[in-house]
Protein backbone atom coordinates (compact mmCIF):
# COMPACT_ATOMS: atom_id res chain seq x y z
CA UNK A 1 0.00 0.00 0.00
CA UNK A 2 0.85 3.55 -0.52
CA UNK A 3 0.00 6.40 1.65
CA UNK A 4 0.58 10.17 0.16
CA UNK A 5 0.73 13.07 2.76
CA UNK A 6 0.42 16.37 1.38
CA UNK A 7 2.84 18.48 3.84
CA UNK A 8 3.07 22.51 4.22
CA UNK A 9 4.25 23.24 7.55
CA UNK A 10 0.56 23.91 9.42
CA UNK A 11 -0.40 22.03 12.39
CA UNK A 12 -2.84 20.67 10.63
CA UNK A 13 -0.57 19.22 8.25
CA UNK A 14 1.84 17.90 11.09
CA UNK A 15 -1.89 16.06 12.07
CA UNK A 16 -1.79 14.15 8.83
CA UNK A 17 1.66 12.91 9.31
CA UNK A 18 0.88 11.39 12.66
CA UNK A 19 -2.40 10.07 11.16
CA UNK A 20 -0.31 8.71 8.05
CA UNK A 21 1.95 6.74 10.42
CA UNK A 22 -1.25 5.18 12.44
CA UNK A 23 -2.28 3.76 8.79
CA UNK A 24 0.88 2.51 7.25
CA UNK A 25 1.73 0.97 10.25
CA UNK A 26 -1.72 -0.67 10.06
CA UNK A 27 -1.34 -1.47 6.44
CA UNK A 28 2.20 -1.98 6.12
CA UNK A 29 2.80 0.66 3.63
CA UNK A 30 4.97 3.46 2.30
CA UNK A 31 4.61 6.72 3.05
CA UNK A 32 5.44 9.59 0.42
CA UNK A 33 5.56 12.71 2.28
CA UNK A 34 5.26 16.12 -0.47
CA UNK A 35 5.50 19.92 -0.31
CA UNK A 36 4.82 21.44 -3.26
CA UNK A 37 6.03 25.05 -4.46
CA UNK A 38 4.42 26.90 -7.36
CA UNK A 39 7.79 28.30 -8.51
CA UNK A 40 11.69 28.32 -7.14
CA UNK A 41 13.08 31.49 -7.73
CA UNK A 42 16.41 32.72 -6.42
CA UNK A 43 14.77 34.82 -4.13
CA UNK A 44 13.48 31.89 -2.46
CA UNK A 45 16.44 29.66 -2.04
CA UNK A 46 16.42 29.91 1.74
CA UNK A 47 12.83 29.18 2.27
CA UNK A 48 13.34 25.86 -0.32
CA UNK A 49 16.35 24.66 1.81
CA UNK A 50 14.12 24.84 4.91
CA UNK A 51 11.89 23.20 3.47
CA UNK A 52 14.31 20.25 2.23
CA UNK A 53 15.95 20.17 6.06
CA UNK A 54 12.29 20.14 7.42
CA UNK A 55 11.52 16.90 4.64
CA UNK A 56 14.92 15.02 5.90
CA UNK A 57 13.80 15.35 9.44
CA UNK A 58 10.23 14.01 8.76
CA UNK A 59 11.56 11.15 6.84
CA UNK A 60 14.31 10.44 9.88
CA UNK A 61 10.95 9.92 12.06
CA UNK A 62 9.07 7.63 10.13
CA UNK A 63 12.30 5.45 9.46
CA UNK A 64 12.60 5.44 13.38
CA UNK A 65 9.18 3.74 13.84
CA UNK A 66 10.20 1.71 10.78
CA UNK A 67 8.48 3.40 8.50
CA UNK A 68 8.99 3.24 4.98
CA UNK A 69 9.20 7.14 3.47
CA UNK A 70 10.15 9.56 0.65
CA UNK A 71 10.08 12.84 0.80
CA UNK A 72 9.66 15.01 -2.27
CA UNK A 73 9.91 18.97 -2.92
CA UNK A 74 7.73 19.71 -5.91
CA UNK A 75 8.81 22.56 -8.06
CA UNK A 76 7.18 22.08 -11.49
CA UNK A 77 4.84 25.21 -11.68
CA UNK A 78 1.59 23.70 -10.43
CA UNK A 79 -0.73 24.72 -8.05
CA UNK A 80 -0.29 22.35 -5.34
CA UNK A 81 -3.65 20.84 -5.72
CA UNK A 82 -2.97 19.76 -8.95
CA UNK A 83 0.92 18.55 -8.06
CA UNK A 84 -0.37 16.22 -5.17
CA UNK A 85 -2.97 14.83 -7.66
CA UNK A 86 -0.81 14.22 -10.72
CA UNK A 87 2.05 12.75 -8.27
CA UNK A 88 -0.98 10.26 -6.57
CA UNK A 89 -1.59 9.09 -10.44
CA UNK A 90 2.05 8.81 -11.34
CA UNK A 91 2.66 6.31 -8.26
CA UNK A 92 -0.45 4.68 -8.30
CA UNK A 93 -0.98 5.91 -4.58
CA UNK A 94 -3.89 3.95 -2.35
CA UNK A 95 -4.57 6.82 0.19
CA UNK A 96 -4.00 10.50 0.27
CA UNK A 97 -4.25 12.49 3.47
CA UNK A 98 -4.19 16.40 3.17
CA UNK A 99 -4.56 18.62 6.28
CA UNK A 100 -7.49 21.46 6.01
CA UNK A 101 -7.35 24.59 7.38
CA UNK A 102 -11.01 26.12 7.84
CA UNK A 103 -11.27 29.35 5.67
CA UNK A 104 -14.85 31.62 4.86
CA UNK A 105 -16.56 30.94 1.70
CA UNK A 106 -15.14 34.28 0.19
CA UNK A 107 -11.04 33.06 1.06
CA UNK A 108 -12.10 29.95 -0.76
CA UNK A 109 -13.42 31.73 -3.50
CA UNK A 110 -10.30 33.78 -3.66
CA UNK A 111 -7.58 31.34 -3.25
CA UNK A 112 -9.18 28.85 -3.84
CA UNK A 113 -8.80 25.14 -1.53
CA UNK A 114 -6.25 22.69 -2.40
CA UNK A 115 -7.66 20.21 -0.28
CA UNK A 116 -11.05 20.70 -2.13
CA UNK A 117 -9.10 20.21 -5.60
CA UNK A 118 -7.64 17.09 -4.10
CA UNK A 119 -10.70 15.82 -2.58
CA UNK A 120 -12.50 16.04 -6.15
CA UNK A 121 -10.11 15.16 -8.30
CA UNK A 122 -8.21 12.20 -6.35
CA UNK A 123 -8.16 8.59 -7.67
CA UNK A 124 -8.08 6.98 -4.60
CA UNK A 125 -9.80 8.12 -1.21
CA UNK A 126 -8.58 11.20 0.55
CA UNK A 127 -8.94 11.63 4.41
CA UNK A 128 -8.88 14.90 5.94
CA UNK A 129 -7.18 15.85 9.16
CA UNK A 130 -7.52 19.20 11.01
Amino acid sequence: MKIMVGYDGSNAAKNALNLAKVHAKAFHAKVYVLTSMVKGSEKQVQEIRNTEHELEYIKSQFEEEKIPCETHLLIRGLLPGDDLVQFANDNKADEIIVGVAKKSKVGKFIFGSNAQYVILEAHCPVVTVK
